[in-house]
């Protein structure tokens, strides 16, 4: 799998909280990736069993289900040699998401 600058960035947070399901939107917010990047990055990830992911209801009418991503067990291990391999240049990415 090719493994890009942007691709580091989400990877990053990932790790950072590998058992939490995160939102597109918010991964985009900390990355300062846009959608265009961002979902094919996903997509990727998912095709290569990095990810994996579910719908969540809306908790609002008239809002439309969420999607949620986060890593499994496989990608999990790939990331951190991933990340290990080439750091990402961003590793506050890390701290902001979790802040």
């Amino acid at each position: 799998m090719r493994i890009s600058g942007p691709t580091l960035a989400v990877l990053t947070l990932l790790v950072g909280r590998a058992t939490n399901w995160h939102y597109g939107y918010d991964l985009s917010k900390v990355t300062g990736l846009k959608s265009g990047t961002l979902y094919p990055i996903l997509t990727r990830l998912h095709d290569g069993g990095w990810l994996e992911t579910q719908w969540q209801e809306a908790t609002e009418p008239g809002r439309p289900p969420r999607h949620l991503y986060r890593l499994t067990p496989s990608g999990l291990t790939e990331a951190k040699k991933a990340l290990l391999a080439k750091p990402a240049k961003k590793q506050s990415l890390r701290q902001a998401y979790e802040n």
